[in-house]
């Protein structure tokens, strides 16, 4: 389990690898706000479109599971090493973008169902150690980028690529199927309207969506955040660690450090999230994560430019409980769900959820550049709000009785 944990995190990399490096893309480049959003919803595409193209196709069934994660991971590598080989210009960077988020739908969906075979009563941890996992390692080109001090964009691609071909010689090696494997029913275009027919799925997958909305728009400009709060004249003047790590590091390092450790929090939060679910219930874990991360988003950017150091601590919290509860949500589908909607339902909803981030990762540079950061991160709150009532409602229903072992 740890081993495939480790192949994800290695993997995953790919993710941010072009958004860690968007100041400098936007400046060689010259590209506009909603181009440098693009080099994240290239991705975000790509990886709806491989769910669906591998779900159709039912690759985990034709192939070993492990050898689909393998060829995921190294053909993702290869494209984004070619941007920086190839020189490419912002269109082929797009494209290339677009196919390595269909290849890690090869790899995040694929390495969870895995995981499920060695995992039954304690499911939540095991799905938790994935995302987190997944999540140390969107935060990993971050770290990439701030330890190696590149002043240029191109080594930070091509070592996040060669990570994630390392992860898929790990999964390769070490990703075989658990104990408790049981077959998965394919995608089935005639089951999608009664999959989601259901109320009990409607609910968890609202929460999802609700979740989703709020997740990737933070992960994506949460860096530029940083920055420029790091760059205003309340950095310089206020004391504390924030402050004086912009003083000992440029702005820019500074801000890819503590971007780092804000995402990769979430990384502990899946974790005990996990724990959490498994012995309090999924609908409490998922509220209580949903209510702190949506108070978070509607705080922090107000505060930024007087006390960059209560930003900092508030990012910190924020990225901890944002994907915390990110693996409960496919729990709860996977014990709701008729066994033979469960494939279309947990297609459905990875598509439905990805799709939906396109408009918010979309949302903010708009409201930032009309309101300010404030606005543009409180325009993510209604998100968790919309989610954590769903669930409340969900917790309320009888077919809460079916989830985490009868906990909720």
């Amino acid at each position: 389990m740890l081993l495939l944990a480790l192949a994800e995190s290695l993997a995953m990399g790919l993710w941010f690898s072009a958004s860690a490096v968007a100041p400098a893309l936007v400046r060689d480049w010259s590209l506009t706000p909603t181009q440098g959003a693009w080099l994240t919803m290239a991705v975000q595409l790509g990886f709806v479109a491989g769910a669906l193209a591998s779900a159709l196709l039912n690759l985990p069934d034709l192939w070993p599971p492990r050898w689909v994660v393998a060829f995921g991971a190294v053909a993702g590598g290869v494209l984004t090493s070619l941007i920086p080989a190839l020189d490419a210009s912002f269109a082929a960077a797009v494209a290339l973008r677009t196919g390595s988020g269909m290849m890690l739908a090869l790899v995040y969906p694929v390495g969870m169902k895995i995981m499920a075979t060695w995992t039954r009563e304690d499911r939540g941890l095991g799905l938790g150690l994935l995302v987190g996992a997944l999540t140390v390692g969107s935060a990993s080109p971050h770290l990439i980028r701030a330890l190696g001090g590149f002043a240029d964009w191109r080594p930070v691609l091509y070592v996040a690529a060669a990570l994630a071909a390392l992860g898929g010689l790990v999964a390769w090696r070490f990703g075989e199927l658990g104990p408790y494997r049981a077959g998965v029913p394919p995608f089935q275009w005639r089951h999608l309207t009664k999959a989601l027919g259901l109320r009990p799925l409607r609910l968890a997958n609202l929460g999802y969506l609700g979740h989703m909305w709020e997740l990737y728009a933070m992960w994506t400009w949460v860096p530029l955040f940083l920055l420029d709060a790091y760059a205003t004249p309340g950095a310089a003047a206020e004391a504390g660690g924030a402050a004086r790590a912009t003083r000992l590091l440029a702005p820019e390092t500074a801000a890819a450090f503590v971007a780092f450790g804000v995402i990769a929090a979430g990384g502990l939060g899946s974790i005990l999230a996990g724990q959490l679910a498994d012995r309090w219930g999924r609908t409490r874990t998922t509220m209580l994560s949903m209510v702190i991360s949506g108070s978070c988003a509607l705080v922090i950017g107000f505060v930024a430019e007087d006390h960059p150091l209560l930003a900092t601590a508030i990012a910190l919290v924020w990225g901890f409980a944002v994907v915390a509860d990110s693996a409960q949500f496919s729990s709860s589908v996977s014990e709701l769900s008729q066994p033979e909607y469960l494939g279309t339902q947990l297609t459905a909803q990875t598509s439905m959820g990805f799709l939906l981030t396109l408009v918010s990762i979309q949302l903010v540079p708009v409201v930032q550049e009309a309101a300010g950061w404030g606005w543009a991160f409180a325009a993510l709150a209604p998100g968790p709000a919309l989610g954590t009532l769903a669930m409340w409602w969900l917790l309320r229903s009888p077919e809460a009785a079916k989830l985490a072992g009868g906990r909720g």
